[in-house]
This record gives C-alpha cells, sequence and structure tokens, in this order.
C-alpha cells in the first residue's frame, strides 16, 4: 500500500500544468502514488499529462486517468478517491504548486499526531503577490473534536476554510464514506464536503505547515466567469442545511450554517456585475427561493446580528418572498 495518494484533477491547465508537475517531482518518494485526472481537457493538457505520467513514474507510481465527458472538479475527484490505494490521501488542484518537500512534512505531521485528518494553512499566489492564509483554529500541534470547530456560529472557523487541498486524510474516513464529493457540483464543491468530515469524522488537527501555493486570477477558473454554473453555490449550501439539519446537534450547529449560507448569498449579490444578465436574474430569484427554505425563526435572528449592508440585502430578498406569496 502507498504511503500517501495524491489527487490531482486537470482541466484546461495547459499553461500552468508544467509548474505542478515539476513541483510533484520535487515532492515524489517511491512509496506516494499520484493520480492524474484530466476532465476532459480541450487544450494540450492531456499531452503533457501523458508525458509527466511517463516521466514521474520513475520517481513514484503514477496513474493517468481521463475522462471521456466533462464532470467538474467534484466528479474528477471522486474518480481520483476510487483509484486510490493509499494509506493517507490528499488533494491538488491542476493550477496550483507545491514547495518542495511538503508531502514528506505533511506525511510525518499526521502520523505523528495520529488522529482521521490534519489541516494546513497555505500560501495565496496572485500574480507575482504572495499572502499567507491560515487554517481558522488557534490552537497548533494538538488532536481536537471536528465538531467543535464547527462552532461559534458568528465567526469563521474550519468549515469556511473548506479548501480540500489544505491537509491530508487518513484511508478510514474513506472507508467510512467522508471523502467522496457530491457528483457534479461545479462550484462551492468542497463546502458540503468540509461540513460532513467536521460533524462526522473523530479527530483533527491543524498544524503550522505551509507547502501549497493556490494561484488565483486564473482566467479560466470558475471564481473568474460569471455563468450559470457558479449557483450551483445554492445547491452546495442546500446540501449543508439539509444534512445538518438531520444531525442530533441540529439546534447548536445549524445557526452556522444558516449564516454562511446568507453570507454567501449576500456576497454573490454584492458582485452582481460580473454576471452576465439573465444568470444575474436567475441569481436573485433562485436566493430568494433558498431563502425562504430556510428555517425562518433562525434565519431572523441570523439577520439581527449580520452587519447592515448584508442583511439589507438578505431582507429585502425575503420581502420579495412574501410579497410574491401574498400577491399568489
Amino acid at each position: 500500500m502507498p504511503k500517501l495518494s495524491v489527487i490531482v484533477p486537470f482541466y484546461n491547465v495547459q499553461q500552468y500544468a508544467p509548474d505542478t508537475l515539476r513541483s510533484l517531482r520535487l515532492n515524489a518518494r517511491s512509496d506516494f502514488e499520484f493520480i492524474l485526472v484530466d476532465d476532459k481537457s480541450k487544450d494540450e493538457t492531456p499531452a503533457i499529462l501523458e508525458r509527466a505520467a511517463e516521466s514521474l513514474s520513475d520517481v513514484a507510481r503514477v496513474r493517468y486517468i481521463r475522462h471521456e465527458s466533462n464532470g467538474g472538479l467534484a466528479t474528477a475527484r471522486n474518480t481520483g478517491l476510487d483509484a486510490a490505494t493509499g494509506e493517507y490521501l490528499t488533494f491538488l488542484d491542476g493550477d496550483d504548486w507545491l514547495a518542495p518537500g511538503y508531502f514528506a512534512e505533511l506525511v510525518a505531521a499526521i502520523e505523528g499526531l495520529g488522529c482521521d485528518f490534519v489541516r494546513t494553512d497555505h500560501v495565496q499566489a496572485t500574480a507575482r503577490a504572495r499572502s499567507v492564509h491560515r487554517a481558522p483554529v488557534g490552537l497548533r500541534g494538538e488532536v481536537l473534536n471536528p465538531r467543535e470547530a464547527i462552532l461559534p456560529a458568528d465567526r469563521t472557523t474550519s468549515v469556511d476554510y473548506a479548501f480540500a487541498w489544505a491537509g491530508a486524510y487518513h484511508r478510514r474516513l474513506l472507508d467510512k464514506g467522508l471523502l467522496h464529493f457530491t457528483d457534479g457540483l461545479r462550484t462551492a464543491e468542497d463546502r458540503p464536503w468540509i461540513w460532513k468530515l467536521h460533524r462526522e469524522a473523530e479527530s483533527f488537527a491543524v498544524v503550522s505547515l505551509l507547502g501549497v501555493f493556490y494561484r488565483r486570477g486564473v482566467a479560466s477558473s470558475l471564481t473568474q466567469i460569471g455563468d450559470a454554473r457558479q449557483l450551483d453555490f445554492i445547491r452546495a449550501f442546500d446540501q449543508v442545511i439539509e444534512e445538518t439539519a438531520q444531525d442530533p446537534d441540529a439546534d447548536r450547529l445549524l445557526p452556522k450554517a444558516v449564516r454562511t449560507y446568507c453570507a454567501i448569498i449576500a456576497h454573490h449579490l454584492s458582485d452582481e456585475s460580473k454576471w452576465e444578465p439573465a444568470v444575474a436574474k436567475e441569481l436573485r430569484t433562485r436566493s430568494a427561493a433558498a431563502i425562504k427554505r430556510m428555517p425562518q425563526d433562525m434565519l431572523g435572528d441570523v439577520l439581527d446580528t449580520m452587519d447592515l449592508r448584508r442583511s439589507s440585502k438578505l431582507r429585502r430578498l425575503r420581502r420579495r418572498v412574501s410579497t410574491a406569496k401574498a400577491a399568489a
């Protein structure tokens, strides 16, 4: 069994894939497994991956898988999870890269702590600028209860730091069904995933380890494109609300889920200029419907404690729902 399986989805990243692949080589070990998943790229990415799979096989175990149709990041990661055979698992996106030797330190950290998963800090790279982003847990290098790290509701917590590639995960989580993503989600795929992980895993830790360089501002990234695929955040957070409502601690945890959902809706509404007109209209309609589906007592409490700018946007949507219902 390999010590570590690294799942790396690629889609139309011919400009960045060589950097990603070079960083994998600088992290390779004979007991590491690299799973390269091409999600039906339309550029030269598949040719780059075919050559890399052959050259990397000298320093690590390598599998190259190509999808017959484009399924999105969540589906590509699931393909990698289904193929992974390692004791530990982690992720990397096809346009990001790693510091040399990072994976060895990551494996040493999770082995030393003996927990279900560890989370790490990361470096955000925007053009030539670099900034460190820390996982929002102050206590480092100690095993903690993942459920407790969901709260408090009114602060940034571990479930808001949803990056799947910022950490490593023991295989027992895969065997329990906690590492797969919701197939077909085109954005916010990490959100139901991180919530499920924190609700159902038994132990985790945060380690002060920097090694992942997260590239921002990529033109092909969905965060840069205002089309209908970005509206999948509504499906993602509906799933978070639905699953958390069924949890034995729903009374404690659900206000955090509602508050985060509201904050994300307000964020997207504040940036309507990036959307295509028809998509902006759909955003407003679907966001209003989402607000109607939320537990209304909890929603009222959340709106009362949010800042005026965001709460005003959300209250207008809420009134829109009430007005439409009355007219009907």
